[in-house]
């Protein structure tokens, strides 16, 4: 690594477009070179990757056809998606050698990032505090806890002894939108695919009750029983059979802030929606969530949590691999509800 030589660079490549549920051959395990020094005159960053964030919105990126706020992903390229890096060297008046940043970067060891003015996907943040796990940033500190806070106080409009239902409870967003609930004095649900998530969110995160979304034969039931009074706020991840049976539970003037649909996400043709008219007749807000939007809240959000972190206010699971070749795995393994709390690779440790 001295003197600015290329170096070897392993690589997690995108083979091609994917129809379905995503499997581990649709990405490839490769290796480069890449010279540690930025191109005299260029305003680029070399970076050494040190965390991997997977995460559902991923997926998306694989269609022939883009999400449409951002492209998809090129085939025979690297994957790209948030992370946490060093950097090693800087044509960029921002950034210097040894800064640790964290945003979009290749799934590589390591990267030669453009920062392009306006380009939401060209976007780093420095880390301040590095009193704290530095995978936090892949999710707590980082895009997945930043959603959480910014669609929760933004969207949901929340007041305290609201009543709050968040599916997929247990993910990277889920788990912090329920413990930003609770700590506004909300009553809190959520729903996982395992007894383990469940456990962990009753008694890690605080939840008042959660549910085993696959050992319910009828989610209007389960909803119902949770929540007898209906429900004011609806913190979307999951789509499908999930929001169907939510609708009729809502409150009058209840929110629904969507943030995502994991659910859909490999289906060919996404699924019906059949209660809508619920939204008519209890006049429920749904509105759509992109995290780009709110970026400008992201120094608040730091501080805030960052401040509920040192006073144990609030807790995080990390699923946590070695080794960037166990990334495709990874990444597959959301889909199937293996993962236990935020999915991490850990590409390098500092």
């Amino acid at each position: 690594m001295a003197g600015g030589d290329e170096v070897s660079n392993k690589q997690i490549i995108f083979k091609d477009f994917v129809t379905g549920f995503p499997k581990e051959s649709d990405m490839i395990l490769s290796s480069s070179k890449i010279p540690l020094k930025v191109p005299q005159g260029s305003k680029a960053i070399v970076v050494k990757n040190l965390y991997l964030s997977c995460d559902p919105y991923l997926r998306s990126r694989m269609n022939r056809i883009p999400p449409g706020y951002i492209p998809s992903f090129t085939p025979g390229s690297p994957i790209v998606g948030f992370g946490v890096s060093k950097v090693i060297d800087s044509g960029h008046p921002d950034f210097k050698k040894g800064d640790l940043v964290w945003g979009v970067t290749g799934w590589e060891e390591y990267s030669l990032l453009t920062l392009t003015d306006g380009d939401i996907l060209a976007t780093l943040i420095k880390i301040k505090y590095t009193d704290v796990p530095l995978s936090y940033y892949t999710g707590l500190l980082g895009m997945a806890g930043f959603s959480a806070y910014a669609c929760f106080y933004e969207i949901c409009a929340p007041k305290k002894g609201d009543y709050v239902y968040i599916s997929a409870a247990s993910g990277g967003v889920g788990q912090l939108a329920g413990q930003y609930a609770k700590l506004m004095g909300c009553y809190v649900v959520g729903s996982a695919g395992s007894n383990e998530k469940v456990n962990i969110l009753k008694n890690k995160f605080g939840f008042d009750e959660a549910f085993n979304y696959k050992e319910e034969p009828d989610l209007n039931v389960a909803l119902k029983r949770c929540f007898p009074e209906g429900i004011d706020i609806y913190f979307e991840n999951v789509g499908g059979q999930m929001l169907d049976a939510v609708l009729p539970n809502m409150r009058e003037h209840g929110r629904i802030a969507v943030c995502g649909m994991i659910s859909q996400y490999n289906l060919e043709k996404p699924e019906g929606v059949h209660n809508l008219f619920s939204i008519v007749v209890k006049r429920v807000r749904m509105e759509g969530f992109m995290v780009f939007e709110h970026y400008h809240l992201y120094p608040q959000f730091l501080e805030l949590t960052h401040q509920y972190i040192k006073e144990g206010k609030i807790f995080y699971v990390e699923d946590i691999v070695e080794g960037i070749e166990k990334g495709p795995a990874a990444l597959v393994g959301l889909f199937t509800g293996s993962n236990v709390g935020k999915q991490v690779v850990v590409v390098a440790h500092e």
